[in-house]
């Protein structure tokens, strides 16, 4: 009962003043409108911004009063019904909040607009791509984790092997963009990048480059062991074509050269080099004894073979020769 008491009394009071300021011809005060000057909520550090708050029906003297949070900011006093414009300076991520303004007269006790947030546009800062671990083994996923500690929100995070994209990720909140990357070869390995861009002027930022290791192995000594075995290669191959054209023909050469160097060899070699009769050389023997020699005949090497070997017997008596 004496809750409703003093309910009734405040409507009376209130359609009292009413009445009383229509009969003055004075108007009614309307809640303030805030609005950016600039047409956006979107503001960098060391940037000028204004905000606009008006009234559009009351009674001046009006008083306009800008709050940040529950904080007086400024205060400025109207006698007309334009705007009143609040200018500030955006120093630090604090200067970003909520904001709302009051206005006031002599009739009412004041009214609040509705409130607006201002979002810090912050260029992005060089981002770093890591790793829990350096070396990984095959089968394993391995973590990449890739974060810009400076810019606004959000931030797009995509993830490059090589030059080609294998994964994007909007991040809306300061954390960090994470992939898992299964190593099952060398060419899982790297080279790994990533880049971060957001809304601030169209600039994109690259981030270091990160490359795994193999733990059980090199990857990098594949390469060597087939280039050695190539290398081994080709020196048995040449070292048979060495023993095939050049040391068989030089030994078989020597052979000939001892033959002819006894001095009995044909005096055919002299007219015809390519067929000859060669001698091969005997030991002095006693007389009534018979000495055994063989004699071969060398055809043409074109055709690469030899005559039969005849073999003949000589016998010496008394300072002559004859056949045994």
């Amino acid at each position: 009962m004496y809750f409703l008491t003093i309910l009734l009394f405040s409507y009376f009071q209130v359609s009292q003043q009413i009445q009383n300021a229509t009969a003055d011809g004075r108007e009614i005060l309307s809640n303030p409108i805030l609005t950016p000057v600039q047409g956006t909520l979107e503001v960098m550090l060391n940037q000028n911004v204004s905000l606009s708050c008006h009234s559009d029906s009351g009674s001046p003297p009006l008083k306009y009063t800008l709050f940040k949070a529950s904080q007086k900011v400024s205060i400025l006093n109207k006698t007309d019904l334009m705007p009143a414009l609040f200018n500030l300076t955006i120093n630090s991520a604090s200067d970003v909040g909520e904001y709302k303004c009051k206005v006031e007269n002599e009739i009412h006790g004041g009214k609040y607009s509705r409130s607006l947030n201002f979002m810090l546009k912050e260029p992005l800062s060089k981002p770093v791509l890591s790793s829990p671990i350096s070396q990984a083994k095959k089968g394993q996923n391995a973590t990449l984790s890739c974060l810009s500690e400076k810019g606004h929100l959000p931030i797009t995070y995509t993830f490059f092997k090589g030059k080609q994209s294998i994964y994007q990720v909007k991040m809306q909140k300061k954390e960090a963009a994470v992939i898992f990357v299964l190593i099952n070869s060398c060419s899982d390995l790297g080279t790994y990048k990533c880049r971060a861009e957001n809304s601030f002027r169209d600039i994109t930022k690259y981030s270091n480059s990160f490359n795994f290791t193999l733990a059980e192995e090199s990857c990098d000594s594949q390469p060597w062991i087939i280039f050695l075995g190539l290398i081994l290669l080709a020196f048995v191959i040449g070292f048979a074509l060495a023993i095939r054209f050049f040391i068989i023909p030089s030994c078989k050469a020597g052979k000939f050269t001892s033959a002819s160097s006894t001095g009995l060899t044909s005096t055919n070699k002299v007219e015809e080099s390519e067929n000859y009769v060669t001698y091969t050389e005997i030991k002095p023997i006693q007389k009534q004894e018979c000495a055994v020699f063989s004699v071969s005949r060398r055809e043409d090497e074109k055709e690469k073979r030899e005559s039969p070997t005849i073999y003949s017997q000589v016998v010496i008596r008394d300072g002559i020769q004859g056949t045994c």
